[in-house]
C-alpha cells in the first residue's frame, strides 16, 4: 500500500482526482480509468481528461507556490484591465461551480479592486 501512495503522492493534485473518478467509477481495472478519463474530459473524451489532469497539476503547483488569494487577486486584476466591469466579474463568479465561500472571498477582492480604482480606469 504503501508503494501505491508513493506514487498517488507523485502525481498530487491529478492523482487524487483520478483515484476519486476511478473510487466512484462503480467500474474495476482499465475500464475504470478510461471512464474515469473520459468523465473528467467531458466531450473531448479520455485526450480531454488527460490534459485536464495536466490543467489541473499546472494550477495546483500555481496554487501553492503563490497561494489561492494572490492568485484569485491577480485573475481579477487581469480580468479589470481586459475591460471587464465588476458586475460582468461578478457575474462570472455567481455562475461558477465554486463553494459560497470562495464566492465571497472573490466578492471582497472584486470590491477592493473596484474601490482601489472607482472610475473603473
Amino acid at each position: 500500500m504503501d508503494k501505491i501512495i508513493d506514487k498517488i503522492v507523485g502525481l498530487g493534485v491529478p492523482g487524487l482526482v483520478l483515484l476519486f473518478l476511478v473510487g466512484a467509477s462503480g467500474f474495476a481495472g482499465a475500464a475504470a480509468i478510461t471512464s474515469s478519463l473520459a468523465l473528467l474530459g467531458g466531450p473531448l473524451g479520455m485526450m480531454g481528461g488527460i490534459a485536464m489532469l495536466g490543467i489541473l497539476a499546472m494550477i495546483s503547483r500555481s496554487i501553492a507556490r503563490y497561494g489561492f488569494d494572490n492568485l484569485a487577486r491577480a485573475t481579477v486584476k487581469r480580468m479589470k484591465t481586459q475591460g471587464q466591469s465588476k458586475v460582468d466579474i461578478w457575474s462570472q463568479v455567481k455562475a461558477a461551480p465554486i463553494s459560497g465561500d470562495l464566492k465571497r472571498k472573490i466578492r471582497d477582492f472584486l470590491d477592493e479592486i473596484f474601490l482601489e480604482d472607482p472610475l473603473g480606469g
